[in-house]
């Protein structure tokens, strides 16, 4: 998903709004109240077509951290890859890609793209929390907007862990996260503090870089982001 986003989904009016902190949001239902959960969020999304964090392009931040770190092609691992715009452009890169998601409508939408790029990802629906992904361990692995949908501590150390398990000796990962030292108004991603980032990535990841910027947008004021380079430690 460009789960994330990935930025995360803001939603329809009619179904709630986004809490930008990214917890669970109770919407009114035909029954009455419920949990809707980020899932459900994503899934509505991708079926309305009401998605503000797919830019139709790779993010920016992506771009430049293969290009100065540099990264070098290898196995990469897009987690939440939605309409696939990352994980294409990776592969282009000669990287051999995989990206996962948990919408099947995106995952559809990111094979339409990558046969038009002429380009081969394989892409499939996937839970990274709950299971394996096949062609482990991979060189890089690359999130926009996926771990900032963890509303919980335990969900974002669940989710580092089963990044290191999927990683390489020494491989890395790149993490797009929303930002809570911005105050914003109306939509957005879920934000995240730097707190909340260090807490649940040391046990498993050496922080190479966290610096604050911003999502890759289509929007003239594109929200805040930590952009977080993380190389896997051996021991966690």
């Amino acid at each position: 998903m460009d789960r994330p986003l990935t930025t995360v989904a803001a939603v329809h009016p009619e179904h709630g709004q986004v809490n930008v902190r990214g917890d669970n949001i109770p919407v009114e239902t035909t029954e009455g109240k419920r949990i809707m959960t980020v899932e459900d969020h994503f899934r509505e999304a991708y079926r309305e077509g009401y998605t503000p964090w797919d830019i139709g392009k790779p993010d920016f931040n992506l771009v430049n951290a293969v290009a100065t770190i540099p990264i070098a092609p290898c196995k990469a691992l897009d987690i939440g890859c939605g309409t696939g715009d990352n994980a294409i452009w990776l592969a282009q890169q000669n990287s051999e890609v995989v990206g996962v998601d948990l919408s099947e409508i995106a995952i559809a939408k990111a094979r339409e793209n990558a046969a038009k790029a002429n380009v081969t990802c394989t892409l499939v629906v996937k839970d990274i929390l709950k299971s394996q992904v096949e062609g482990s361990p991979f060189g890089f692995a690359f999130d926009r907007g996926c771990f900032h949908t963890m509303a919980s501590a335990s969900e974002r150390k669940t989710l580092a862990k089963q990044v290191n398990r999927h990683l390489a000796e020494n491989g890395l990962w790149l993490s797009l996260i929303g930002n809570a030292d911005e105050q914003r108004l109306g939509e957005g991603p879920p934000q995240r503090s730097a707190k909340d980032i260090v807490n649940a990535v040391e046990p498993h990841f050496e922080i190479l870089s966290l610096v604050s910027g911003y999502f890759g947008s289509n929007r003239p004021d594109p929200p805040r982001a930590w952009v977080c380079l993380m190389r896997k430690r051996m021991k966690s």
